[in-house]
């Protein structure tokens, strides 16, 4: 499948991983229309992109369902990246009802408006890697393992992998295709997602950019937990390949799928921020903890389904993903055009032909 000319929706696209996504996509032609609130922060990568320039720029509640529901009537989009959330564990636990009512209803009420029209062939949700049940295992979870979620953000990502199970077996089954509907749908999942241009508050990498770009020493709280660390570009490469093997075969791959690095990729966070200061040329940090939220000491997600199934892998292993965050950073403190050299990376990402 080309996505040349297709008409793709995003909603989130002023979000970090949003903005990624809406320049790859652009890049390949396609006619993309984001909807979403306000870029969540300042500086935002969707400003520096100048993004609003090059697609058409919904500002719109995933919450407000009459319009949600015009907007999808007007632009009758075929293709759906769901990713408009509230994405943050510490935000869910001062805001739990916000949370819950941004990502589990707003789910709603974009698979209502997409009943409703008979544009959309192909929806991707993205959900995350906290949706499961985390019992600090050493094995990598997969997609069929119990969900659970001990905040409310990782709670309310479970209850959207169930609220899709429940839509794709009452109104999109699979069996049902070309009958009743047109529509394949899946959930994917990813690890702790970073590149350049996030900015967003309780996030590491962007933690640490801040400090050192001040000659402020940074501050960690849970300095031993071990995550699945990965460029952004590794899944949103991940919910391309998906959205192209959806198109051409709608039935076969409308459920859940995993993506992130390779189990030796894993790191703690101490260990992350060392190579983001030897990475930066200089730097301190220090501890400092704060038990008042619960927080994971360990997640890993197991892709060999992806791997398996789709063909897809992963292709810059911690130490490039870093390396090219800081790069990305530096740049752009350094005032380059983040256009042009986004571009760059998302070609470079693309040539990367090594299997590891």
């Amino acid at each position: 499948m080309d996505f040349a000319k297709k008409k793709i929706l995003i909603t989130g696209h002023t979000g970090f991983k949003g903005s990624w996504l809406t320049l790859w996509l652009i890049k390949l032609g396609a006619k993309v229309v984001g909807y979403s609130l306000e870029p969540p922060t300042k500086p935002s990568l969707f400003e520096i992109l100048n993004l609003k320039e090059k697609i058409v720029h919904i500002i719109g509640d995933i919450r407000d369902e009459e319009k949600l529901k015009n907007m999808f009537k007007k632009y009758k989009p075929e293709i759906v990246f769901h990713l408009a959330a509230q994405p943050l564990v510490r935000v869910s636990y001062k805001e739990p009802k916000l949370t819950y009512e941004i990502n589990v209803m707003g789910t709603l009420n974009v698979l209502e408006a997409i009943r409703e029209i008979k544009s959309v062939k192909v929806v991707i949700v993205v959900t995350s890697d906290k949706c499961y049940e985390n019992k600090e295992w050493f094995y990598g979870y997969r997609e069929d393992d119990p969900l659970g979620g001990y905040d409310p953000y990782s709670s309310s990502k479970a209850c959207v992998e169930l609220l899709i199970s429940s839509y794709r077996n009452s109104f999109f089954n699979p069996e049902n295709y070309g009958k009743t509907h047109q529509v394949a749908l899946a959930t994917v999942r990813a690890g702790n997602v970073i590149g350049g241009g996030d900015w967003q508050v309780d996030r590491l990498i962007p933690d640490c950019v801040k400090a050192l770009s001040k000659g402020e020493t940074i501050k960690i709280r849970n300095s031993n937990a071990i995550r699945p660390w990965q460029h952004v570009l590794e899944p949103l490469s991940g919910y391309l390949l998906l959205a192209q093997k959806m198109w051409k075969e709608p039935t076969k791959y409308c459920e859940a799928w995993n993506f992130g690095p390779f189990e030796k990729d894993l790191a703690t966070v101490r260990e992350v921020v060392e190579k983001v200061i030897s990475l930066w040329g200089g730097g301190k940090y220090k501890i400092e903890k704060d038990t008042r939220f619960h927080e994971a000491g360990l997640l890993r997600l197991d892709i060999s389904k992806a791997m398996m199934k789709l063909g897809w892998r992963p292709k810059w292993d911690l130490d490039t993903a870093l390396e090219r965050t800081v790069i990305w950073y530096k740049l752009f403190y350094g005032n380059e055009d983040m256009f042009i050299y986004s571009m760059k990376e998302i070609e470079n990402y693309e040539k990367e032909k090594k299997v590891r």
